[in-house]
């Protein structure tokens, strides 16, 4: 184990994006090349010898721990993106939201059949994004490995919005 202690890299910003927000800004980790090679090694410790065909997140943040995490688990990475924002063809998962709905996209040979795929992003909070990235992947017939986070925020209750799925989290709020 690390003598790292992630959660000092981890800057409060209060009252962001609006009043009453606890903002956890992750900028500090990632500019520390030791600390965020010790998240991602973190992350890859306990998936390691789990079978793991290919690693998807959501833009933005979670592309930033997804893509280190594929080459560390010898793996693709694959990016789901706001609709029209990829250049190939798609396939497409409308979700609800508290105020309203969006859409998520993935190529359509992003993911396959039959594979078994990581979840990563940045934070667990709500998990609404999380489970429609979980959601498109199945639809497409593929198996949902885990989901991934270097931080996860308990109050809001996010794991119970993904289960069954099993979640795995670096740091806990």
């Amino acid at each position: 184990m690390s003598e790292i202690d992630l959660k000092a890299y981890i800057r409060d910003i209060p009252d962001f994006p609006k009043p009453g927000i606890l903002f956890r800004d992750i900028t500090p980790l990632l500019a520390n090349p030791h600390a965020f090679n010790e998240a991602i090694d973190q992350m890859a410790a306990h998936y390691e010898g789990k079978k793991i065909d290919a690693i998807v997140a959501a833009e933005a943040r979670g592309f930033i721990f997804a893509a280190p995490l594929a080459l560390k688990l010898n793996c693709g990475f694959v990016p789901v993106r706001k609709p029209g924002k990829l250049p190939f063809d798609t396939h497409s998962f409308h979700y609800e939201l508290e105020y309203g709905t969006d859409t998520l996209e993935i190529h359509i040979d992003g993911v396959q059949p039959g594979q078994n795929v990581l979840m990563v992003d940045d934070l667990l909070a709500t998990g609404g994004t999380m489970k429609a990235c979980c959601n498109l992947v199945e639809k497409i017939g593929a198996t949902v490995a885990g989901c991934c986070f270097l931080i996860h925020l308990k109050a809001l209750e996010g794991e119970q919005r993904i289960a069954p799925f099993d979640s795995f989290s670096l740091i806990e709020y």
